[in-house]
């Protein structure tokens, strides 16, 4: 049996604190889904469409991941994919505290646990947020997003 887990987010833009996650939760499963969330409560300034590709072009050479796109509730997606685990990073206890009333949603309505790792120390103040509000004044934001990785002769992914 294949262990799937779950990493969902409307990742405007995938940041390198996302990649940290991913990164650390892959070792967990067998497969690793990254969910795309269109959400009309929260307003994005890239579309459904680029957020995918872009988190599909970092993912391209690790079969592990999928990278999809949805639009209801987590719950019903986890069910869809039979998917038993979620994965979250939490950034402080703020994160936390929001994060574990949804946990409970999700175990109650849909029998699903949630898998917490908490932000690396040096990229917990990296919120997908910041970058955009930083975007929109023109401000340089590389060095907040992940760069493509490259994988070696071995086919260890290299950074």
């Amino acid at each position: 049996m294949t262990k799937t887990g779950l990493f969902t987010g409307t990742f405007d833009p995938f940041t390198i604190g996302h990649q940290n996650i991913v990164d650390r939760a892959l070792p967990l499963f067998d497969r690793l889904i990254i969910a795309v969330a269109e959400s009309e409560l929260k307003h994005t300034s890239r579309t459904i469409e680029q957020r995918v590709e872009a988190i599909q072009q970092l993912y391209a050479h690790d079969e592990r991941v999928k990278v999809i796109a949805y639009s209801d509730l987590t719950i019903d997606l986890a069910k869809r994919e039979n998917i038993g685990f979620i994965v979250r990073g939490v950034r402080s206890v703020k994160d936390y505290e929001y994060e574990i009333a949804q946990a409970d949603f999700n175990r109650q309505f849909g029998n699903v646990e949630t898998i917490f790792l908490p932000a690396d120390p040096n990229l917990a103040m990296i919120s997908s947020s910041l970058v955009r509000e930083l975007e929109h004044f023109g401000k340089d934001v590389t060095r907040f997003l992940p760069h493509e990785k490259k994988v070696d002769e071995t086919g260890n992914f290299r950074k």
